[in-house]
């Protein structure tokens, strides 16, 4: 599955409002699907690359042999999931915004994590 088809698919979530495949080393938005005035992909991505960096320090501090899957960020209205999918690429991950009020997180997760299988980078 290539970047635009993955990004279709994970709009295809229940409730999604934007998708996103970011490189959290750049900080820069490879694709994105959905979005607009209210949700700008472009700085959505940028800040979340200043999460996942914060959360790899994080782990490295705490001498961790671990790896984040996933980090959920819960709003009144929406949740944000972002996905890491480390890849001899770079190091990227998905990033999915949902309608909280319309979306199953539960299956969001589910569909990302069937989504970074099949993507071929």
């Amino acid at each position: 599955m290539n970047i635009e088809t993955a990004l279709k698919e994970a709009m295809a979530t229940e409730g999604a409002q934007g998708a996103s495949l970011v490189d959290y080393e750049s900080g820069m938005c490879l694709g994105a699907v959905g979005g607009g005035r209210e949700l700008d992909l472009e700085v959505a991505a940028a800040g979340n690359t200043d999460v996942v960096r914060a959360k790899m320090r994080t782990l490295s501090s705490l001498n961790l042999d671990d790896s984040v899957e996933d980090i959920l960020i819960t709003l009144s209205t929406q949740y944000h999931i972002i996905r890491l999918l480390p890849t001899a690429r770079g190091n990227l991950f998905l990033y999915l915004v949902l309608d909280r009020q319309r979306a199953n997180l539960a299956l969001a997760r589910h569909n990302l994590r069937r989504i970074e299988q099949a993507l071929a980078l």
